[in-house]
């Protein structure tokens, strides 16, 4: 996990601080290999599912836990054992991922389930545009991104492992009700646009959205500041941040990683408006054609007539998870400094996505 481009492991705050003595205890009856003494740092981001670094003379770890015991954990979230499963399942394809090492489901451990994985260094890109480098690199890097989300959407997951990794069929049915429940027990002030996808989006599922022929592991959160890259290569070592993957519809999870292309830069790291030509970045329709070529589900021209659908699923979704931040800092066990600002970008995202269903 970490890099020279992103911020460094921070102290661990006081909501997240670990028992070290005990952890330290279990990993060297649980992990081969390992011995103390044992440090903890914590990364900055991972707004749901904290991570930090666990650092020892021998080398260093990652490793995600559950939030604090003082949390109360939505329904289906924060199931990092499904994390795990998904990551070790996924080793030695196309797909980079860190090595799993050990997990831990028992609470009364450090209070909360945790696993740990191989410490990856690299760089995490959290500025899309890419500054400070040339235009062949940016373009380098934007294919790599590609190519890693078309090689996911086209593993044999039943060959991994992971054929009970999610339920088939009727995913868009499933998700918006998923995420309507999350937002509606989430709410902390009044959200015109999100009532009014929350009775839009159900009616409006295009046929290519019931495709259920079409079904992949989908990451949930794919962008480019979840992709940890070679320090000096434009090559993608692990994707990071599992947490909301499971068996799905790919257009869906390719959408969500072409929202980019529509927000701003700013609080969600977006390129919208951004010359993205003179930077060597794709554009949005040239990132649509390389995916198509790379997995044969669609055209892009196909593909066009549903797309403003698909943006507006995903911005109201997204809308739904900051909402959920919103509540965790309004509870006080919000898990980063970045939780507040994020939290409040509920109701603009939910403004977006409603402007998009209304062209669909």
């Amino acid at each position: 996990m970490s890099t020279s481009d992103s911020p460094a492991a921070q102290p661990t705050p006081e909501a997240h601080v670990i028992d070290v003595d005990a952890l330290s205890a279990w990993l060297s009856s649980n992990l081969q290999g390992f011995s103390g003494p044992l440090t903890i740092e914590k990364f900055q981001g991972g707004q749901s599912n904290p991570t930090y670094k666990l650092v020892t003379p021998q080398k260093s770890y990652v490793m995600r836990s559950k939030p604090g015991p003082v949390a109360k954990l939505l329904p289906s979230a924060h199931a990092i054992e499904r994390e795990f499963a998904v990551m070790r399942g996924l080793r030695g394809t196309e797909v980079p991922v860190a090595q799993m090492h050990v997990l831990c489901e028992d609470e009364s451990v450090i209070g909360r389930a945790f696993y740990v994985m191989e410490f990856v260094p690299g760089r995490v890109l959290w500025d899309q545009t890419l500054p400070g480098m040339g235009n062949a690199e940016r373009t380098a890097i934007y294919d790599e991104m590609n190519r890693v989300i078309a090689a996911l959407h086209t593993v044999k997951f039943a060959e991994r492992g992971l054929a009970g990794y999610g339920r088939p069929g009727n995913y868009f049915e499933r998700q918006i009700s998923r995420w309507s429940k999350q937002y509606q027990a989430s709410v902390t002030q009044p959200n015109p646009e999100m009532d009014r996808l929350l009775e839009w989006l159900p009616s409006n599922i295009p046929a290519s959205a019931k495709d259920d022929s079409l079904v992949s592991i989908v990451h949930g959160d794919y962008r480019l500041d979840n992709l940890m890259f070679h320090p000096t290569e434009p090559r993608v070592l692990a994707v990071l941040d599992w947490e909301l993957s499971t068996l799905g519809h790919p257009l869906a999870d390719f959408a969500y990683n072409c929202m980019s292309w529509h927000i701003p830069p700013g609080t969600f790291r977006g390129i919208g408006g951004v010359d993205v030509q003179s930077l060597g970045i794709p554009t949005e329709q040239e990132y649509i054609r390389r995916y198509c070529e790379r997995t044969g589900f669609t055209t892009p021209e196909a593909l066009a007539p549903d797309w403003n659908f698909y943006l507006a699923y995903n911005m109201f979704r997204i809308a739904a998870i900051l909402q959920g931040i919103a509540k965790r800092v309004e509870a006080g066990t919000a898990s980063s400094e970045q939780a507040k600002a994020n939290g409040a970008g509920a109701r603009p995202m939910a403004e977006l996505a409603w402007a998009f269903a209304q062209k669909a």
